[in-house]
């Protein structure tokens, strides 16, 4: 059996639930920046690819990168903010 801590209130349990939602969002962003790397590493052998569309895809798996080390730290700023009322 699951004990909880007298002290956790329904918001403490949201913001926990936010916060692996967000970790949850932050892992699918590394899958999308992967998937654009191996799209872009994909148009790197094809000559009938824009020069334009490698650069691009690379920049926009930098930014899902970015967001997810993002979406982490805020998971774990919500996750240390519920459990200050422990």
């Amino acid at each position: 059996m699951v004990t909880e801590s007298p002290h956790l209130t329904s918001y403490d349990a949201e913001l926990r639930d936010r916060a692996e939602a967000l970790r949850s969002d932050a892992e699918l962003m590394d899958v999308y920046a992967r998937r654009l790397r191996a799209t872009a590493d994909t148009l790197a052998g094809c000559p009938a690819a824009p020069e334009w569309s490698r650069p691009t895809l690379e920049r926009q798996a930098a930014a899902c990168t970015t967001a997810a080390e993002q979406l982490r730290s805020a998971a774990e700023a919500l996750r240390i903010h519920a459990g200050a009322g422990d």
